[in-house]
């Protein structure tokens, strides 16, 4: 059996292209490389032709695309006979919705809030302006609805071998609500001339049949579908009656009947434009095919965990990643349940089961101690070896290298809120309108507060979430916590301060409701289902409006310095001190040991390598800036200009200097590169919301972006700035080469367990998705490292930008981690001392349990020791020794108290050696977190 805790995770992206047969057929690979568990994205029935698989349409289906029932058992016998263990990407928070394949959003369609479905779904059914009935809007239309109408693009059709009816907008499908089946069959029977014949007759007999306001109801209307189909000669006159309802242009009547059809349903079609400010059920951020489950409903949960608890049962899945957490209405609630459902399907032999959730943790903020969780997915730990590893002395001018080229200070601050304001204004308005008005009917509720205007009210929750400084607070039923009634209280305080207008204590009630003391027994009367909905609801706002403010937006205007904007991290943050990161380290062996250390996923903004890279400009910022000043005369001839518009804009061209520095191909021409760059800046600007973007594309700056970005990679054209380019790029490549083996020395040893993306072992250059998410060689992966069972490491640093040298290195230290698995699940973290004057430039520590250790030494800032990048660094050029007093090392003599960096690091500047501890009883064990 895998053990509990992994020793290292490998993350696989599934889909139609690289199935469960296609995992199986590497898990040989996996299992020579060191990796304990494989980690799959979803792999529960996705939408058609996913490559993501985040897109689920049934949690209780295992996706046909991937090889259904039949190929998860190939991939499961292959896992088992290799003794690895598979942890699953589970989507609790979402489903895929419109088109014609998610049941239950069907069914909510067709029976509005009389589906036993609807309570799944988070929709305020009252929403909709000016109907008489309640519905969900869908946001579905390419054009305005009545054009989409009288073009003929909506049609309604009748599906013979259910004996149901259907509206269809291309491949949406919109079922039409049963009790409108009797008026559309009396127009139809009519349309088609067939009121006299036997069929005709039998039709509007069953239609009459059934009166009343809604009949057939659920119960009556399987009878009704059975007969209606089974009445001979009907689909004919159907086929023929459906005319009557044919729009088109020069067909007012019908075009005017099927609207008037449509209006009479539980939902109401729109342009896809309204979904920003009209949409009425929650979604996954902003992306209207994905819409929000309400799995705090009880039967919600376990339909949606239904198949998660029979793989656990079965003894097929080891693990889970819980995708999202912050989009869910009670996390504490849900963890509960999870927990619970793991330890039933376990049945009498319950133990610990690997549970690590996607969180994003702002800066200073813990995770929220959740029953049963390990902890995250690691992209706290991946910015924090990021910023251990980047040269502090070099950010200053490259703060002022952005001032100069931005125009604009280097705090981020302004630049995040000048983005939350653009996505509260577009992407988001709509969820926003829901809270704003349920503050509205609470306030409006009591006397006391029903003279707050609701404008006032939506001002000031307005500031309350653009000063909201991380993604969400954690309010159970219960109320809040210490922690965040007073994040809560201090947030108010900041908006209060921003607040313009006459107070009145609209501040006070604003605080009161989200940490729902305004329904305390004392209190005055206000509605506590009303007040715990809405505080619960911000909770799930908050995190979608940071997420888009500054994953999705600032992080593509501000360009300081692109290591440092990745998912999880602060652009403007500061370098992290070796002492802090000992610091950092210690308390995270001491509370959160077990969770996954991440350098790469399908969600970072860039390679792991293009990073690394990057990170080695704090290095050499003068010549950086030197390059750039020259790179732009050069480039000016090549800007695209158009009466105000200029293509790339200045802060955009500098971005793209350094993304183009980190993808750049080692020693090689890559064709690709040019189309590559040109899909990655289009993206990149129109997530930056400022020339262009997704919600109003300006096709003529894009277009100008992919006509610079061609020109300048034209070696024909452009053969300075290329040649200037590749000259620069060859020597930050090396460095970066350094900076990724002391990455994955540090992310293997540290607590934690390493997290592998797909294709990672050799370098990884590659750009923001989709780009990531390309097709990987295995075989060419799985040759090279049977080439390296006994490494020669001076071949392989003499070779290093063929990326063998850290295939071979990433074995080396998962072997490692496999002979000394106790000590690095539960071992303890110590610091150790580096003296001489290159002590700056070692990080050394040493993890153990008992009587076994591990000692790590890495080097970090080689620019002085390679000659800025030209050459590989030699041992005898680290000039330090580190303290090895109280550790019998192996090969090493054991008298030996202190030892040069120069024996350490004889074929890599990192070192991983195993040792004895002198003279120290085994601790007691841990307590595993279950």
């Amino acid at each position: 059996m895998p053990p509990v805790i992994p020793i290292a995770t490998y993350r696989l992206q599934l889909t139609a292209g690289f199935d469960f047969d296609a995992a199986a057929a590497i898990v040989p690979y996996l299992k020579a490389l060191g990796v304990t568990h494989l980690y799959a994205s979803p792999f529960m029935k996705a939408r058609k032709g996913s490559s993501h698989g985040y897109d689920v349409v049934d949690h209780t289906r295992i996706n046909p695309e991937l090889g259904g029932d039949a190929g998860f058992e190939r991939l499961s016998e292959a896992l088992r006979h290799h003794d690895l263990g598979l942890i699953l990407d589970f989507v609790p928070n979402h489903v895929g919705v419109h088109f014609a394949d998610n049941p239950w959003w069907l069914d909510v369609l067709e029976w509005g809030e009389a589906s036993p479905h609807a309570v799944s779904f988070d929709i305020d059914w009252e929403l909709l302006p000016y109907r008489s009935r309640g519905g969900v809007l869908l946001p579905i239309i390419g054009s305005s609805y009545g054009q989409a109408l009288e073009k003929g693009e909506i049609e309604l059709r009748y599906d013979a071998g259910e004996g149901s009816f259907s509206a269809w907008y291309f491949e949406h499908r919109l079922p039409i609500a049963p009790e409108r089946y009797g008026e559309i069959l009396h127009a139809i029977v009519k349309e088609a001339g067939a009121q006299n014949s036997a069929p005709g007759q039998h039709i509007l007999e069953l239609a009459s049949r059934y009166k009343g306001l809604r009949h057939p109801n659920r119960k009556e209307a399987p009878a009704f579908r059975q007969e209606l189909k089974g009445i001979a000669g009907s689909a004919e006159i159907i086929a023929r009656g459906l005319a009557a309802y044919r729009a088109g242009a020069e067909r007012a009547a019908q075009t005017l009947s099927l609207h008037h059809l449509l209006e009479r349903q539980h939902y109401r079609l729109g342009h896809w434009r309204l979904a920003s400010s009209d949409i009425n059920y929650r979604r996954f951020f902003d992306v209207n095919t994905l819409a929000g489950l309400r799995v705090e409903d009880a039967g919600t949960f376990n339909a949606v965990h239904r198949l998660v608890k029979r793989l656990i049962s079965e003894g097929r899945l080891q693990g889970l990643r819980l995708d999202h957490i912050d989009g869910l209405r009670d996390p504490v609630q849900y963890f509960q349940r999870l927990r619970r459902l793991i330890r039933d399907a376990q049945g009498k032999a319950t133990k610990a089961f690997y549970v690590v959730v996607e969180k994003i943790l702002g800066d200073h903020e813990d995770l929220h101690p959740f029953t049963g969780v390990h902890g995250t997915t690691g992209y706290e730990w991946l910015n924090t070896i990021t910023r251990v590893l980047i040269d502090g002395n070099g950010l200053e001018p490259l703060d002022e290298t952005w001032r100069q080229v931005s125009n604009m200070s280097p705090r981020l601050t302004p630049v995040l809120m000048d983005a939350k304001r653009r996505v509260l204004e577009t992407l988001l308005t709509s969820e926003f309108t829901v809270l704003a008005r349920l503050l509205a009917r609470i306030a409006a509720g009591h006397y006391s507060t029903r003279d707050f205007s609701a404008d006032s009210l939506r001002q000031a929750l307005e500031l309350y979430v653009l000063h909201f400084p991380i993604y969400r607070t954690y309010l159970s039923q219960a109320g809040a916590s210490i922690n965040d009634r007073a994040l809560i209280t201090e947030t108010i305080e900041q908006a209060r301060a921003d607040w313009f207008a006459a107070d009145e204590g609209i501040f006070d009630f604003l605080r009161d409701t989200l940490t729902m003391d305004l329904i305390r027994p004392d209190r005055a009367l206000h509605s506590p289902p009303r007040v715990r909905r809405l505080a619960l609801k911000v909770q799930q706002f908050t995190g979608p409006l940071m997420a888009k403010s500054l994953e999705d937006t600032a992080f593509y205007r501000y360009h300081r310095l692109l290591a440092l904007n990745e998912v999880g991290g602060d652009p403007s943050a500061p370098a992290l001190s070796i002492d802090a990161f000992h610091a950092a380290m210690t308390i995270r062996a001491r509370d959160w040991p077990h969770g996954m250390t991440a350098t790469a996923t399908h969600d970072t903004k860039r390679g792991e390598d293009a990073r690394t890279r990057l990170m080695a400009l704090t290095e050499i910022p003068g010549e950086w800036t030197s390059a750039v000043a020259r790179w732009k005369i050069l480039n000016a001839p090549h800007l695209v200009i158009e009466g105000g518009m200029r293509a790339p804009s200045a802060t955009f061209e500098y971005m793209l200097y350094q993304a183009l520095l980190g993808a750049w191909p080692p020693g090689q021409h890559d064709d690709s590169l040019s189309e590559r760059m040109q899909a990655y800046a289009v993206k990149a600007a129109r997530e930056g919301k400022q020339e262009t973007s997704w919600l109003n594309p300006d096709e003529a700056y894009e277009a100008g972006l992919q006509t610079f970005i061609g020109r300048i990679l034209d070696r024909s054209l452009c053969a300075e700035f290329v040649s200037s380019l590749d000259n620069l790029a060859q020597r930050v490549a090396l460095l970066g080469a350094l900076n990724s083996l002391s990455q994955i020395t540090l992310k293997a040893t540290m607590p934690g367990v390493p997290d592998f993306y797909q294709g990672t072992e050799f370098w990884d250059l590659s750009l923001v998705d989709p780009d990531n998410r390309r097709p990987v060689d295995f075989a060419a992966r799985a040759a090279v490292l049977a080439s390296v069972e006994k490494p020669d490491w001076e071949d392989l640093a003499k070779h290093w930008p063929d990326g063998h040298i850290k295939l071979a290195w990433t074995r080396h230290l998962l072997k490692l981690r496999t002979e000394l698995a106790e000590v690095f699940a539960r071992g303890e973290y110590e610091p150790l001392a580096v003296n001489g004057p290159h002590r700056d430039h070692v990080i050394a520590f040493a993890r153990r349990r008992g009587r076994d250790a591990a000692i790590t030494v890495v080097a970090k800032s080689f620019a002085p020791f390679s000659q800025a990048g030209r050459v590989w660094p030699r041992a005898e050029a680290f000039d330090a020794t580190l303290n090895l007093n109280g550790y019998a090392v192996h090969g090493f003599p054991r008298e030996a108290g202190t030892v040069p960096l120069s024996a350490l690091f004889r074929h890599l500047p990192a070192a991983v050696l195993k040792a004895r501890v002198a003279g120290i009883s085994k601790p007691g064990r841990k307590r595993l977190r279950v």
